[in-house]
């Protein structure tokens, strides 16, 4: 399968604040894309508040997180992605994509995985990084694996459950 060519649109703290209002068109009026439903579930509206609270506590993660991944040249939201912040002390970023069940299994993971980790090669303070995920995520395991990602552990989650965690050196 051909890689899916996408681009990634900021989700600024307004659109994430009408995304947790699951006011979609002001989101949509703040992004210049068409959002839809997949931002405004349950487990959508969760991210949104942690991510805003982020923020608050650490606002120069904002270059880190939550994208909307556009496919082009269609220019239709197929999900969103980003990393969990900045590199912590290890130089450790962890990436996070969310596919609309609409568009799975086409390559946008695939795509949205690439860009993330185009994106960190330039990046000196970024040494490894980590994708933490279900072990019934058979989708999202074949993705790490065409990068070759290692698994190094497994931890729980509260919100997510056991997770697998996969890393990848970057330098």
């Amino acid at each position: 399968m051909a890689t899916q060519e996408i681009r990634f649109v900021e989700l600024s703290p307004a659109a994430m604040g009408s995304l947790l209002a699951g006011d979609l068109v002001a989101a949509r009026a703040s992004t210049g894309v068409e959002l839809g439903e997949l931002f405004v579930g349950d487990r959508a509206k969760w991210l949104w508040g942690y991510r805003l609270k982020q923020l608050e506590d650490h606002p120069e993660d904002a270059v880190w997180i939550a994208r909307v991944v556009v496919a082009e040249p269609e220019g239709v939201v197929v999900g969103y992605a980003g990393f969990h912040g900045g590199p912590d002390e290890r130089g450790m970023v962890e990436v996070g994509y969310t596919v609309d069940p609409a568009y799975q299994r086409r390559g946008y993971a695939t795509a949205m995985l690439g860009a993330m980790l185009e994106r960190v090669a330039g990046e000196p303070a970024v040494r490894v990084v980590r994708a933490s995920i279900s072990p019934d995520n058979v989708g999202s395991l074949a993705t790490v694996a065409k990068f070759g990602f290692v698994q190094v552990g497994d931890q729980w989650d509260d919100e997510d459950g056991l997770e697998l965690l996969f890393e990848l050196p970057v330098k």
